[in-house]
């Protein structure tokens, strides 16, 4: 299912959704996080996001694995496969990150809805602290999942 689709890998084909919308997810959860005016404007979009980011996070790191899987299987080896497993190590690690963001900003979103959009100031500290973390390791690991896949494709080794 992750494998190929009219023989091109399908993770050429979906990686960059992942880099698009991990990136966007963080700013937007940022911004809903730290500016509660603009929170009834911009919930719609956090949610959407929470839900897309991880999902296209996880189709890549599948689709990864099962490149990964026939390149060793044909032969892969030395450094090559070396860069190819921090790749992969950056991917996994990207993926819980983003799922742990999604997660987070859903349950901001859940938790302002209804609400004035303001939380008590324990929650808002809170819940800005996490988020503002999570958005920050979740787009630091896109960028070194990035830089590591384009390095194993066009990068000397």
């Amino acid at each position: 299912m992750f494998d190929q689709i009219n023989g091109l890998p399908v993770h050429a084909l979906v990686l960059h959704a992942a880099v698009v919308f991990v990136p966007l997810l963080a700013l937007a959860a940022i911004v809903y996080a730290l500016v509660p005016r603009w929170r009834p404007k911009l919930g719609w979009a956090v949610a959407l996001l929470a839900v897309a980011a991880p999902v296209s996070t996880f189709v890549a790191k599948e689709s990864g694995e099962e490149l990964y899987n026939r390149l060793v299987g044909q032969g892969l080896k030395g450094t090559g496969k070396v860069i190819l497993d921090d790749h992969m190590s950056y991917g996994t690690r990207t993926f819980w990150f983003a799922l742990a963001l999604g997660v987070a900003s859903l349950v901001l979103v859940a938790l302002t809805w209804r609400r004035t959009g303001r939380l008590p100031l324990i929650g808002e500290v809170a819940g800005a602290i996490v988020v503002v973390v999570l958005a920050v390791l979740s787009g630091y690991y896109v960028y070194k999942t990035g830089d590591s896949g384009a390095t194993a494709v066009w990068g000397t080794y």
